[in-house]
C-alpha cells in the first residue's frame, strides 16, 4: 500500500481552501499589500489593555490553557445576562462551526443555508458529508422565509442564517428573526452567526432566550476586538446543547495567551466604542469614495461595504484583479447577482487613500 486508507468520504472531496489568505497572494505577487482590505479584519486593532495582558501572559505560555475556558466564560455570560452554563469558547467561528457540525451532521443529513453564504460552512458540512439545500438571496438580503419553507421540504437537522450578513453587510431585525422561529421545523436547529454583531444597529441581535432549544449564537473576538489572530469565539446555547460540545471539541485547544487576552477586551468597553466610532467613519468613507466613481454602495451593518460595480460579476472580478494588481487586497461574493460587487474592508484613513487612488485606475482598465 503506497497511500493511507482514506475514508471513502474523504475519497470524494476535493481539496478545497475556502479562502486564499493575503500572505498567500502576495507570494503569488512578489509584493505585500498596500492596503489590507479584503479579509473584513479589524485594522484599528485590539484593546491595548488586551495586548498588556497577552504580553504578560506570555512567560506562562508553557502551561495548557484553561480547557473550560472558565474565567472567560463566567465573564461572557455576566455581560449577556446568561448562565456560564450557556456559553462555549472555541477556536473562532470557524472551529465553533467545525465542532457543531460533527455533533449533527452526517452523511445524507439535509442542512440549508444561502446559496453564497459564508463558504467555510459549507466547507465542514461537506467534510462531514451533510448534503447543503440553498437558496438564493432576495434583495441582496438573506431569505428568511425560503430558508424556512426550503427546510421543511427536505427535513433540514440545520439551518445557517448569518445576521448581519457576509459578504453583503446587510441584516434582519432580531424581531422579524423570532418571528421566524415560528415556523422553524421540528427539531431543526437555527444557527445564528452574529459575527458583525457590535457594529450593527440597536435591534439586530435576536432577543431570544439562551436557554432556548432551536437556536444557537456564535460570536467572536475576531473583528469588533480586533483578535482575529487570536482564533477565539463563543456560542450561546441551551445548556444540554452546549455539554454536548464536550463529547467532540479540542478540549485544550484554546491558547491561553488569547484567552486573557479576550477577557482583557470584553473589559474594555471604552476601546470597543472607538473601534465602532471608526468603523462607522470608514464605512462613510468607503461610500464617497465609491461615489465619486460613480457607483453604489449597499447599506451596511458590518465592517466592511459591498460595492456595487453597476455590472456582471465578469466586470466585477476585472476591477478586483486589477485594485489586487495596485496593492489593494479586496474580495467579492462568490455567486451571481451579488457578484456583481467588490467587498472592502473598513481601513484607516491611510487605507482608504491607497483605495481613492487605486480604484479610478482599476475601472477604466476593467472597462477597457
Amino acid at each position: 500500500m503506497d497511500t493511507p486508507r482514506y475514508t471513502d468520504l474523504v475519497q470524494t472531496l476535493p481539496a478545497n481552501v475556502p479562502f486564499v489568505g493575503p500572505e498567500e497572494q502576495e507570494r503569488a505577487r512578489g509584493a505585500p499589500f498596500a492596503a489590507r482590505l479584503g479579509a473584513n479584519e479589524n485594522i484599528f486593532g485590539p484593546s491595548p489593555k488586551a495586548i498588556a495582558a497577552m504580553r504578560a501572559e506570555a512567560e506562562n505560555v508553557w502551561k495548557y490553557g484553561d480547557p473550560t475556558s472558565h474565567d472567560l466564560r463566567a465573564a461572557l455570560a455576566e455581560s449577556m445576562g446568561v448562565a456560564t452554563g450557556n456559553i462555549l469558547v472555541g477556536e473562532g467561528i470557524d472551529g465553533l462551526l467545525g465542532n457543531l457540525v460533527r455533533l449533527l451532521i452526517g452523511p445524507g443529513d439535509a442542512v440549508v443555508t444561502s446559496d453564497g453564504a459564508y463558504p467555510t460552512f459549507n466547507y465542514h458540512v461537506a467534510g462531514f458529508g451533510g448534503v447543503l439545500h440553498k437558496v438564493p438571496y432576495r434583495d441582496d438580503h438573506e431569505d428568511l422565509a425560503a430558508l424556512m419553507t426550503r427546510a421543511h421540504a427536505v427535513n433540514a437537522k440545520l439551518i445557517y442564517l448569518a445576521n448581519p450578513d457576509n459578504p453583503m453587510g446587510s441584516w434582519h431585525s432580531g424581531a422579524d428573526i423570532v418571528a421566524a422561529l415560528e415556523h422553524l421545523p421540528e427539531g431543526c436547529l437555527l444557527l445564528l452567526d452574529e459575527a458583525y454583531v457590535e457594529f450593527a444597529p440597536d435591534g439586530t441581535a435576536a432577543p431570544v432566550s439562551a436557554d432556548d432549544p432551536r437556536v444557537i449564537r456564535m460570536r467572536t473576538f475576531s473583528k469588533a476586538y480586533g483578535m482575529a489572530g487570536a482564533r477565539i469565539g463563543y456560542a450561546i446555547g441551551a445548556p444540554d446543547l452546549i455539554r454536548s460540545f464536550d463529547k467532540i471539541r479540542n478540549h485544550f485547544g484554546m491558547n491561553r495567551m488569547a484567552q486573557v487576552g479576550a477577557l482583557a477586551a470584553l473589559r474594555d468597553m471604552e476601546w470597543l466604542a472607538d473601534v465602532q466610532a471608526r468603523v462607522a467613519e470608514a464605512r462613510d468613507s468607503i461610500a464617497r469614495i465609491a461615489a465619486g466613481n460613480d457607483l453604489a454602495t449597499l447599506p451596511s451593518a458590518t465592517n466592511f461595504v459591498a460595492v456595487d460595480c453597476g455590472r456582471d460579476g465578469d466586470f466585477a472580478r476585472a476591477v478586483l484583479a486589477a485594485l489586487v494588481a495596485r496593492g489593494v487586497f479586496v474580495r467579492m461574493p462568490f455567486v451571481a447577482p451579488q457578484d456583481r460587487c467588490i467587498r472592502i474592508s473598513c481601513g484607516r484613513p491611510e487605507d482608504l487613500a491607497v483605495l481613492a487612488r487605486a480604484l479610478p485606475e482599476a475601472l477604466a482598465e476593467a472597462r477597457g
